[in-house]
C-alpha cells in the first residue's frame, strides 16, 4: 500500500545565509587523546581513528600525545614559511584576477597545512596527484614562483602552453601530476601509479587529494576497490572543508558518520585528523607513508578543516553559508596555530613573523613583475599557434600533419 507522506530526504546544513554561524554540533575531542597504532595494523582495527579526531596541538598550542612527530624547530619554521608564502601568493593572485590580469583563481585559505605538511612528510620522489587547492605542495617542493605565475596568466613561459585553467598546475620534474578540473579523476590515476610502483619495487608511493564532495563520485569508490584489492601503496587524502561550491558536506557524506569511515567499507586503514594542525597532518601522513612503503597498503585520511574563502573567483559563498563562519571555526587557523607553537618553544616571535610576511610579500610582487616580462594575458606573447599540435602523440600521424599544413604553421 502506498504511503501518504513523502519520505524523500534531502540533508540540510545546520545554518543558512542570514543565520548566526554555529558549530556547537561539532564534537572536538581533546588533543593527544587518539592512540597511535603500529603502521602494520589491520585496516579494520582503525575504526576508532576513523570516527575520532587525531590532534596534536592543544588549546595552549603545545604538542601532546602519541601522534606528536617531535619535529626539529627548523622543520617547523620551514613549514610555517611555506604556509605563509602560500597565503601571500593566494592573496596577491586573487587581487590580480580581480584586476583582469588572469581569468580565474582558487585560494586555499585555511587549508595550507593540509598541503604543506603532507608534502613535507613525504619524499620528494613520491608522486602526488592533487586537486586544485594544494598549491602548497609546490611551495614545499621548491617550485619556481615565476613559473607558477606564468602558467596562471598563460604567457609564453606557461609550461602548459595555455591549455589549462589557471591553478591547474603540472610539474613533471617535481613529481606533481597534472591537475584535472573533472572531479576525482586523480584517484584511480594515483592508485594505478602506486600499483606500478609496487610492481617495480622502487620504494616510491603515491598520494592524492580530493574534496569531500568528490567522495560521491564513482571514481572514488572504484579507486578504493583497487587500493584495497591490490594493497596499493597510496595515501588517499579527503579534504573535508565543509563546503563544496554550493552544497554542504552532508550531501556527499550521506549517513556516513565521517568521510574517513568510508574507507572502512573497503578494509582500509582510515584516520580522521585535525586538518588545521600542522603537526597532526605531518604525523598522519608520515604514518601512512611508512605503512605504504612497508607493504601494508593504502590509508584514507580525512582532513577536517574549513574553506575560509570562496570556492573560486566564480563563487559567492554568501549565497549558501552564513557570513563570519570562518572566524569562529573551532579548529582555528593553521598558520596562527603553528606560529604560536613555535613562539611557545622560544623558536619564533611576532617581530620575526612580521619580517617573514614582509619578505614574502616583496618576493611575490617581484616574481609577478618578472612573470609579466614573459607576456601578459591580454597583450601576449602567448604560446605559438603551432604548439597546439605538440605534446599529443610521440609521433604525429598523417592527420595531425595535414591539419598543421592546412593551418599554414
Amino acid at each position: 500500500m502506498a504511503h501518504t507522506e513523502p519520505r524523500f530526504h534531502v540533508p540540510a546544513p545546520h545554518v543558512r545565509p542570514g543565520d548566526t554561524p554555529d558549530f556547537s554540533h561539532i564534537h572536538i575531542p581533546p588533543a593527544g587523546e587518539a592512540r597511535r597504532p603500529d603502521t602494520s595494523v589491520a585496516g579494520m582495527e582503525t575504526q576508532d581513528l576513523a570516527l575520532g579526531l587525531v590532534r596534536v596541538l592543544d588549546h595552549n598550542h603545545q604538542a601532546v600525545g602519541e601522534w606528536d612527530p617531535k619535529l626539529d624547530a627548523g622543520v617547523l619554521r620551514e613549514g610555517l614559511r611555506h604556509m605563509v608564502l602560500t597565503r601571500v601568493y593566494d592573496d596577491r593572485m586573487l587581487k590580480l584576477q580581480r584586476q583582469g590580469k588572469m581569468s580565474f583563481y582558487m585560494k586555499s585559505t585555511g587549508e595550507e597545512a593540509v598541503a604543506v605538511a603532507g608534502a613535507m612528510a613525504m619524499s620528494n620522489d613520491d608522486m602526488v596527484f592533487p586537486s586544485y587547492r594544494q598549491q602548497g605542495i609546490l611551495f614545499a617542493r621548491g617550485r619556481d614562483i615565476v613559473d607558477m605565475m606564468c602558467h596562471c596568466i598563460s604567457n609564453s613561459r606557461d609550461n602548459l602552453k595555455g591549455r589549462q585553467l589557471p591553478v591547474h598546475y603540472t610539474w613533471a620534474e617535481g613529481k606533481f601530476f597534472s591537475i584535472s578540473g573533472n572531479l576525482a579523476t586523480q584517484l584511480p590515476q594515483a592508485v594505478g601509479y602506486a600499483m606500478a610502483c609496487e610492481y617495480r619495487g622502487d620504494g616510491e608511493i603515491a598520494a592524492t587529494w580530493i574534496g569531500d564532495g568528490s567522495t560521491a563520485e564513482g571514481d572514488f569508490h572504484g579507486a578504493l576497490v583497487l587500493a584495497s584489492t591490490y594493497r596499493a601503496p597510496v595515501i588517499v587524502n579527503v579534504v573535508n572543508n565543509q563546503w563544496a561550491i554550493s552544497t554542504f558536506q552532508g550531501i556527499a557524506a550521506g549517513e556516513a558518520p565521517t568521510f574517513a569511515y568510508k574507507g572502512m567499507g573497503y578494509g582500509l586503514a582510515s584516520l580522521r585528523i585535525d586538518g588545521n594542525d600542522f603537526l597532526a597532518v605531518y604525523a598522519a601522513t608520515q604514518w601512512a607513508a611508512k605503512r605504504a612503503r612497508d607493504g601494508h597498503g593504502a590509508t584514507v585520511i580525512e582532513h577536517f578543516t574549513y574553506r575560509a574563502d570562496a570556492h573560486s573567483t566564480s563563487d559567492d559563498p554568501s549565497g549558501y553559508r552564513p557570513k563570519g563562519e570562518n572566524a569562529i571555526w573551532p579548529l582555528g587557523d593553521p598558520i596562527e596555530r603553528l606560529k604560536q607553537h613555535l613562539i611557545g618553544l622560544g623558536e619564533w616571535d611576532e617581530e620575526r613573523h612580521a619580517a617573514l610576511e614582509k619578505e614574502l610579500n616583496e618576493l611575490v610582487i617581484a616574481s609577478y613583475k618578472e612573470a609579466e616580462s614573459h607576456g601578459t594575458l591580454h597583450d601576449g606573447p602567448l604560446s605559438p599557434v603551432e604548439s597546439i599540435f605538440e605534446d599529443v602523440y610521440a609521433e604525429p600521424d598523417w592527420r595531425l600533419r595535414r591539419q598543421r599544413q592546412d593551418l599554414g604553421v
